[in-house]
């Protein structure tokens, strides 16, 4: 009987210990398979960034910042009109579409939040964000180009503007909800109007994602090429006016990488490598600055 009952304890943690290996190992194939997969997804990331940096490197200068580009068949010079044209054309984007975005991500949180109006201006900006880049190019050639009878750096602009508004309205409004409403009292218990509180409290708050969402449009806006193929075309020129047609980086690496010539398509690895350190040193000043601020 002492037997008996001195070896049922033992067999109990052979069991045990044996059930506890099994869900290590489990645990052990699951971390290793979520790692791995994590790791796997930055393949592509690193293989783009890598042959952007060893095929674009050669001809970086601060020389082809100063020059125009090229003719075809011939050596020589750089994109600084491009650059200067896909700033402008960004700038005038960002211009149209971040005070319509975040105002009306205001209004649908903090004025009237479950109204019909706010559900569809959701359901629209949410619709927005699947539509094709080159169907928002052909609207605003459509309204813009059109009426005006020429392609223009305007024009651009607001094809920019379309496809940045979803993100800057979507973006803000996740920043606005995640104001904690213990603000919103204190403020309204101070005696502060709904105006006061959403200027002084929950926009100074919500700022840096705010900006978050501002520099992932910015960073869509920059590299399309369609909106501003179908609206401001290309130009071999510096910008005398908006509404002349004006060049961007976009546009150059899609023309220059088509053509069959090798300094050409040196040319146009160079721009995908000042596109991609553009739009990255944007991000990173932008976070830099503002989680400071926040901090």
């Amino acid at each position: 009987m002492s037997i008996a009952i001195d070896s049922a304890p033992n067999s109990s943690i052979k069991a045990g210990s044996g059930w506890d290996r099994f869900r290590l190992a489990r645990n052990t194939f699951w971390t290793v398979l979520c790692v791995g997969c994590s790791f796997l997804t930055l393949v592509p990331l690193f293989s783009i960034v890598y042959l952007v940096v060893v095929n674009g490197l050669p001809l970086l200068s601060l020389n082809i910042f100063a020059q125009l580009p090229p003719a075809p068949g011939l050596e020589g010079g750089g994109f600084g009109n491009a650059v200067q044209g896909t700033v402008v054309m960004v700038g005038i984007g960002i211009l149209f579409a971040a005070p319509l975005g975040i105002l009306s991500a205001i209004y649908i949180c903090e004025y009237n939040r479950r109204s019909s109006l706010a559900g569809a201006v959701r359901f629209i900006a949410k619709l927005l964000t699947g539509v094709p880049s080159i169907i928002c190019g052909v609207f605003a050639f459509a309204v813009v180009v059109l009426s005006t009878g020429h392609f223009s750096a305007i024009a651009g602009g607001v094809a920019l503007a379309v496809l940045a508004l979803p993100t800057i309205l979507l973006t803000t409004e996740q920043a606005i909800l995640g104001v904690p409403n213990s603000l919103r009292e204190a403020s309204y218990g101070m005696g502060a109007t709904r105006f006061q509180t959403i200027f002084r409290v929950i926009l100074p708050e919500a700022l840096p994602a705010i900006m978050t969402g501002l520099m992932l449009a910015v960073a869509r806006a920059a590299g399309e090429t369609a909106p501003v193929l179908f609206t401001a075309r290309f130009s071999q020129y510096w910008i005398q006016s908006f509404n002349d047609e004006t060049a961007s980086l976009a546009v150059l690496i899609y023309n220059f990488s088509t053509l069959p010539y090798d300094y050409q398509i040196k040319l146009a690895w160079t721009a995908s490598l000042v596109l991609v350190v553009l739009v990255t040193m944007t991000n990173i000043t932008a976070q830099l600055v503002f989680s400071k601020r926040r901090r």
